[in-house]
């Protein structure tokens, strides 16, 4: 025996709730819609955000170190130097204790090319710059402590001189070798670039740098 009761109109009631709560349910999420999917996108792009923010502080810091340096002698305690934009820019220097130099932007037509920025206490010399067309090539940067200098390129004009080697800083420490000087090869200008000079031992104890070979 069944005591279900079917009333019509109860039935009628509870399918107007449930349309409702259904109706409910849907505004709902089309209003969540638009922020969830936000976290989600950031989400995906978490690694992305880490890594640029550790790098921003890592720059800060270098920032901070480099800026007594900066004021004091115009050029980083550490780093590399920049390298030449404008046609015959010379390169930067390096950290004045570590750093490579920057390289020197070659020169447009008729003009020289530019010096590589000297290097630190450790580092290479920036590479020289190429003369344009019918002009000299730039010299090679000094190099840093027992490094070799950078050796002279050209085109159409004589060969730059090789960079200058490094001086050992302190009391013991071996010169760096002098950079090659660049060769001729035009009939106009056939004088090939003279070689590095050799950079200075330390004061007790080393060897001074030879000097690099002409071109």
């Amino acid at each position: 025996m069944s005591y279900v009761i079917a009333a019509p109109e109860m039935l009628a009631a509870a399918a107007t709730d449930l349309a409702s709560i259904g109706s409910a349910i849907s505004a709902a999420n089309t209003a969540a819609a638009g922020s969830t999917t936000s976290v989600l996108t950031a989400g995906a792009g978490a690694g992305s955000y880490a890594s640029a923010e550790a790098a921003n502080v890592q720059q800060a810091v270098l920032d901070a170190i480099n800026a007594p340096t900066q004021i004091l002698f115009s050029r980083p305690l550490i780093g590399d130097g920049t390298n030449g934009t404008t046609p015959g820019g010379a390169g930067g220097a390096g950290g004045i204790l570590w750093g490579h130099g920057g390289n020197g932007a070659a020169g447009a037509a008729g003009q020289a090319g530019s010096a590589g920025g000297p290097a630190g206490l450790l580092g290479n010399g920036g590479t020289r710059g190429t003369g344009g067309v019918g002009a000299v090539g730039g010299n090679g940067g000094a190099g840093g402590v027992g490094r070799p200098g950078s050796t002279g390129v050209r085109i159409g004009g004589p060969r730059g001189s090789g960079g200058a080697g490094g001086n050992a800083v302190g009391l013991i420490g071996n010169g760096g070798a002098g950079g090659a000087g660049g060769s001729g090869g035009t009939p106009e200008n056939p004088a090939d670039g003279a070689g590095g000079t050799g950079g200075s031992r330390g004061l007790l104890l080393g060897d001074p740098g030879t000097p690099g070979p002409n071109g």
